[in-house]
């Protein structure tokens, strides 16, 4: 009796490890952006959008040291030229004493998916307002953070992909991020 109870624990084990259910590379959520689609990593937490004018909305776990989380967040049809996207974030940061906001900022062309894309990955003192179109909001300053930011012409709208978070925490997640971004495909 208690062979086959060791037996069975050691099958649970064994389905857990290498069954569906229990690889992490299983976990995660598939976004679909205009049909392209890509799993994100599984530490990436989803959450209900905060507002209407998000599509979608995670939150990836902070490493040790820093005290904030970063976030993802893709919004769904907004306008607006890649030039004029791109100088509208750099506006959300502060560069740190002595430097210009285009020497701590990387602007790049990109393909997703064959379709045009910019990103930009801006670090320096991130100028966080939680609801900006209320006038009563206030900034508040964050220093040691970065963004990547991606003003992606996707197959039939656009979209803009923007990972803002602690500069350690980003650097930590940025393999994840180019990963997902790199497997949009139909």
């Amino acid at each position: 009796m208690m062979r086959k109870a060791l037996g069975l624990v050691v099958l649970a084990g064994v389905a857990l490890a290498f069954g569906p259910a229990g690889r992490a590379e299983d976990k995660g959520t598939v976004v679909s952006l205009d049909g392209l689609k890509s799993k994100t990593p599984a530490s990436w937490k989803e959450e209900a959008p905060s507002n209407k004018m998000r599509f979608a909305q995670f939150r990836l776990p902070k490493v040790k040291g820093d005290v904030e989380d970063a976030e993802l967040v893709i919004f769904k049809g907004l306008g607006g030229a890649p030039k004029a996207n791109v100088e509208r974030w750099k506006g959300q940061f502060r560069a740190p004493a002595g430097k210009k906001i285009d020497e701590v900022s990387k602007v790049s062309e990109m393909k997703i998916a064959g379709n045009d894309a910019v990103l930009l990955d801006v670090t320096g003192i991130y100028l966080y307002n939680p609801a900006p179109f209320n006038p009563r909001s206030k900034t508040v300053a964050r220093p040691g953070y970065r963004m990547l930011a991606i003003h992606f012409e996707g197959p039939e709208t656009i979209y803009h992909i923007k990972l803002t978070g602690p500069a350690k925490t980003i650097e930590h997640h940025k393999a994840g991020f180019d990963a997902w971004i790199k497997g949009l495909k139909k």
